[in-house]
């Protein structure tokens, strides 16, 4: 039974290693078939080349860009693109002005609006809201007190005026309704205020009088009204030229709805937003819907801010009490407040999928541009590197592999042949496990990740070399193979675990700290290692116990690499057609005693 148990052991993992790279095999199989992956691993920038962008930030007259400003927004870039699943993306800033983002693909329309999109969502009050038509010129006097004037109705093929959309509000789990932040689409009416001006009246205070509060409708004033009337939401060249400042009014339309809105300053900036995720919602039961959203967090001051303009808000008339989630100075969503919302917890929901409400989740997570960027040139890019680096690089390895089997088979015999075995399998998981990596998370071999990968031939020779010398010792001490092979192991594997440990623990603070650059190296110096664990465990040590049932290694044959006479045991006597009797412990004892 005692020598029965290790090889069912080793039976079942050498099965389970074996299963392993099949479905490894399967999935590459499958993305090759049936996705869109490769039967290589995908290159990284230095080795394939890429695309190169070139952002412009966006200022208004006179406002300068400072070095900071531009190193914040490299920075949360690179953090956009990383959360799009591009690899090995380099972004470096041009001088004192532009940022140059380089990218290892053809970049999807989502990777550049995630580049160069500000993302900075803003709540603000809605003061009116209309149909997104300008107002005709005749009907666009201002009054003298300030006060929008009213203009004629609409005829019937005129686009009327939105209605104040009724968000159903979602529940937490203290029993506080929130907001829920629901976009509805506006539906015309002909009941609704007329084209073209807001939909509210200001209260009489508004009249002439300074505003004491972002609610207050004395921030319509006869330009903003202008401005209101004036503007055409359904030429994508109006929204470019909307004046979005924290402290004022903004007119502005909505992203989906077709309305234009005036709002009040800014109540809760973005920078107050804690965490934001994007799931499918739940109900009041808690059971998810089909409906997705993206929940908000706010910090300790947003949470408060929040708390108190929802208690204002709340009641107020429509369209007052309606709180404008705006992105790119552009309304998201602007719902009504069903009740005062304490806790700083916000859902926005409004048609999205789940592929964008992740996307725009992120960008509000990974912070806002502290600038608005604009595409200034995009250009393929040739390899920094080149066919001949990687070429190279793939020598060095063969190099260095040839070197490993040659002193293994010069050390160990036969035995090296199972250093061999391991290192191809070892191998073959590596390169499955890359390129898969490549189709499910784009990821892509850089140089430096090359690099990783032929380090990690000595590292994983040196954890046999350590097994192997562990099992040799013990045959020197006099047991029998088996024993030797199981008592070595359990001693070696210690060893193997501290050191495979200490270069994890290497590559994940490379990861964590060192440049985009070096981060291939890291990462496939940790891939490679844990690598190296499952088959010192899943393969060299189950191949070795098995091996040991066989008469060519179980005698000792002076070219298995575990011959006792040549490792210098003490020997007894011969059983006969070479067979070695090994001295144990208890006879050397006896024999020590005659004497």
């Amino acid at each position: 039974m005692a020598t029965t148990a290790p090889r069912a052991l080793a039976r079942r993992a050498l099965i389970g290693l074996t299963v392993l790279v099949v479905v490894l095999g399967g999935v590459l199989g499958y993305s090759v078939i049936w996705g869109d992956g490769q039967a290589t691993p995908k290159l990284g920038l230095d080795l394939k080349g890429g695309t190169q962008i070139i952002l412009e930030p966006r200022t208004n007259a006179g406002q300068s860009v400072g070095a900071a400003q531009l190193a914040q927004a490299r920075d949360i870039i690179v953090q956009r693109v990383d959360s799009n699943g591009v690899s090995g993306a380099e972004v470096t800033t041009q001088g004192d002005r532009n940022i140059v983002v380089s990218i290892p693909e053809i970049p999807t329309q989502a990777v550049r609006d995630a580049i160069s999109k500000s993302s900075q969502m803003q709540f603000r009050p809605v003061l009116a809201v209309g149909s997104g038509v300008p107002v005709p010129t005749s009907a666009a006097s201002p009054s003298a007190s300030g006060s929008p004037s009213a203009t004629p109705a609409p005829s019937a093929s005129s686009s009327a005026g939105a209605q104040s959309p009724s968000p159903s509000p979602s529940s937490t789990s203290n029993g506080v309704v929130n907001d829920a932040l629901t976009a509805a689409t506006p539906t015309p009416s002909p009941s609704a205020s007329p084209s073209g001006s807001p939909s509210a009246s200001p209260s009489p205070s508004a009249s002439g009088g300074t505003p004491t509060k972002a609610t207050d409708l004395a921030w319509i004033t006869p330009e903003v009204q202008k401005a209101y009337d004036a503007l055409d939401c359904s030429k994508p060249e109006a929204r470019d030229n909307i004046k979005d400042v924290d402290t004022e009014p903004l007119v502005t339309c909505g992203v989906d709805d077709g309305a234009k809105y005036i709002l009040g300053p800014v109540v809760v900036s973005g920078d107050k937003i804690d965490n934001a995720t994007a799931g499918y919602k739940t109900n009041q039961q808690g059971v998810a819907t089909s409906e997705v959203e993206i929940a908000l967090s706010f910090n300790s001051a947003g949470t408060k801010q929040y708390a108190e303009i929802s208690r204002e808000m709340v009641t107020l008339p429509s369209p007052q009490n309606r709180l404008a989630a705006t992105l790119d100075s552009q309304v998201i969503v602007a719902p009504q407040f069903n009740s005062a919302i304490p806790d700083g917890n916000a859902s926005i929901t409004g048609g999205f999928t789940l592929d964008s409400a992740k996307a725009l989740a992120d960008q509000l997570k990974f912070g806002a541009l502290p600038l608005s960027f604009e595409e200034q040139s995009s250009v393929d890019i040739s390899p920094t590197l080149g066919s001949e680096q990687l070429r190279y690089g793939f020598l060095a390895g063969l190099v260095g592999l040839a070197l490993v089997v040659v002193y293994s088979l010069f050390q160990y015999r036969v035995l090296g042949f199972v250093t061999i075995s391991s290192i191809v399998v070892a191998g073959l998981l590596t390169y499955l496990t890359i390129t898969v990596l490549g189709w499910a998370q784009n990821y892509r071999l850089d140089m430096a990740g090359v690099t990783g990968l032929i380090v990690a031939i000595g590292f994983t020779a040196d954890s046999f070399i350590v097994y192997f010398e562990r099992v040799r010792d013990e045959l020197r001490e006099g047991r029998s193979l088996a024993s030797a092979v199981e008592t070595g192991w359990n001693r070696a594997k210690r060893t193997v675990l501290i050191a495979d440990g200490v270069n994890f623990l290497a590559a994940i603070v490379l990861y964590l700290l060192a440049s985009s650059s070096v981060r291939g190296f890291a990462f496939t110096l940790g891939l490679t290692t844990f690598i190296d664990l499952l088959v010192v465990f899943w393969f060299t040590h189950p191949l070795l116990t098995l091996l040991t049932r066989l008469p060519f290694f179980r005698d000792g044959h002076r070219l298995s690499g575990l011959d006792p006479r040549r490792l210098g045991a003490k020997t007894r006597t011969y059983a006969g057609r070479g067979r070695f009797t090994p001295v144990t412990p208890a006879a050397r004892s006896t024999e020590g005693s005659r004497v």
